[in-house]
């Protein structure tokens, strides 16, 4: 059976968009916890940067612990388990426990939420998976439109009902997936011992808390100045964010994706500029929301799948997968945090506004140069996995396809090699028994040789003579 149209895939993605129902619609800023907060009448900011925090420590720590999909299953279910105790506090008027279940649930939801990074790799080919990423958040936010709207205008105990039983069938969806070692995860774990992640998982991360500093300032920016418009914003907020994905998940396989990425960043502007000249009415609240929720879900599936084409050259998908959610969290943090500090100076709505847009200015103009680099090291990166699976005829092929300046010593030709093949300065060095700083002279040559000035333009030169660069 393929993989990318029967069961596994298709569990896979209703327990993870169940599972993240329950995380948008309660723990992350929810509407069922503004509910509850405010039915009991309970102040909620300690409540949410407590739940935000926790869920980051558990998206950034889960690939730490789980290693093997077996692991990721269990990790997964009981993770479920514990969120759901966590939440019963909810039901009841218990500020000074609720601190402390909620961080339980960010906590536990995180680390299941880092665990489902070995079935979007085992149970979704490599092509599909972009389309897999943007099933399971068109899934989750309508399911949290519902839950959120029930909350709202029904009860906010019917609401946290609604979430919970997302929550028990996720578990029930999780309890159906493989738990049998991903084959393509084993071959590639001798691949990925001696090529790094590190560089390109750094430039993501980067890259995506800069993307999303705008979330997190949209949040304390954008929702006060509408709360009078409680009938429209509970059903419409995450509208323009659903058509988005819906857009991009069916854009054929030509299109560049960065180009959307220059969309994005166009109507986000966009979005700050008219809430700056628009009133509050309906209307306005259409314009500025549909801009800022389309930028939204066009970011998010654009890292999204960038983090999914990564977990193809790790042998710890929960890791990768993991921190590179932690890093949108901890956007969202530091934008809501930017948020309320300029309120607490108490300028008037305008100068906020002013100072917002000058942030979301700054970050997208260094974006397009972020992605380009990230890019290119992603590229890079697909190549030296393939090279490392070729046998040494076919190495050397490519190594004598690229003319240098002059020629290369026998010493300096297998350091080249072993640059190839993702060694680190360390690894060389062991690998040839010679010292760090006598690798570091044989590449500083090697790059002199070759017209080039760091590793990676190194690796792009030789490596685009693969016959896989073509593809």
């Amino acid at each position: 059976m393929d993989k990318g149209s029967g069961s596994p895939r298709r569990h896979s993605v209703i327990a993870f968009s169940l599972l993240f129902a329950y995380l948008l619609s309660f723990v992350f800023e929810g509407q069922v916890l503004y509910s509850l907060t405010d039915y009991f009448q309970v102040s909620s900011t300690t409540f949410i940067i407590a739940a935000i925090v926790a869920h980051f420590v558990g998206l950034f720590c889960c690939g730490f612990f789980v290693r093997t999909s077996q692991n990721a299953k269990r990790t997964m279910l009981l993770a479920m388990v514990a969120s759901l105790l966590c939440s019963f506090p909810f039901f009841f008027r218990a500020p000074l426990l609720w601190t402390g279940a909620l961080m339980g649930c960010g906590l536990t939801s995180g680390f299941a939420v880092g665990a489902w990074g070995f079935f979007l790799k085992s149970c979704t080919p490599k092509n599909e998976r972009i389309k897999t990423c943007a099933d399971v958040l068109i899934y989750s936010n309508i399911l949290m439109i519902f839950i959120n709207l029930t909350a709202i205008h029904v009860s906010p105990f019917i609401g946290l009902v609604l979430s919970l039983l997302t929550l028990l069938i996720a578990a029930y969806f999780t309890a159906l997936l493989p738990a049998d070692e991903d084959q393509q995860t084993t071959a590639n774990r001798s691949i990925g011992e001696t090529i790094s992640l590190r560089e390109p998982m750094l430039l993501l991360g980067l890259f995506v808390v800069i993307l999303t500093i705008n979330s997190g300032l949209m949040y304390q920016v954008f929702n006060p100045a509408f709360n009078h418009l409680t009938g429209l914003t509970s059903w419409y907020w995450a509208v323009p964010y659903i058509v988005a994905l819906i857009v991009m998940r069916n854009m054929p396989d030509s299109v560049k994706r960065a180009h959307f990425l220059y969309i994005g960043m166009t109507m986000i502007m966009a979005s700050f500029i008219a809430f700056m000249f628009l009133d509050r009415s309906a209307t306005s609240y259409l314009v500025v929301d549909t801009l800022m929720l389309g930028a939204c879900g066009i970011f998010d599936l654009f890292w999204w799948s960038i983090i999914a084409e990564m977990l193809e050259y790790s042998d710890q998908p929960a890791k990768i997968f993991g921190i590179g959610l932690s890093a949108n969290v901890l956007g969202v943090l530091l934008g809501g945090l930017i948020g309320v500090v300029l309120y607490s100076l108490d300028l008037p709505s305008a100068n906020v506004t002013v100072i917002a847009l000058v942030v979301v200015g700054v970050t997208l103009i260094i974006l397009p140069a972020l992605n380009r680099r990230l890019v290119l090291l992603l590229k890079n990166h697909t190549y030296l996995v393939a090279y490392s699976t070729m046998q040494n005829k076919q190495q050397q092929d490519i190594i004598g396809a690229v003319q240098s300046i002059s020629p290369l010593t026998e010493r300096e030709q297998e350091v080249l090699h072993l640059i190839l093949a993702g060694k680190t300065n360390k690894g060389i060095a062991a690998e040839l028994n010679i010292s760090e700083n006598t690798v570091k002279t044989h590449a500083k040559n090697i790059y002199s040789k070759y017209d080039v000035s760091s590793r990676s333009e190194l690796i792009s030169i030789h490596l685009k003579t693969m016959p896989s660069s073509e593809s």
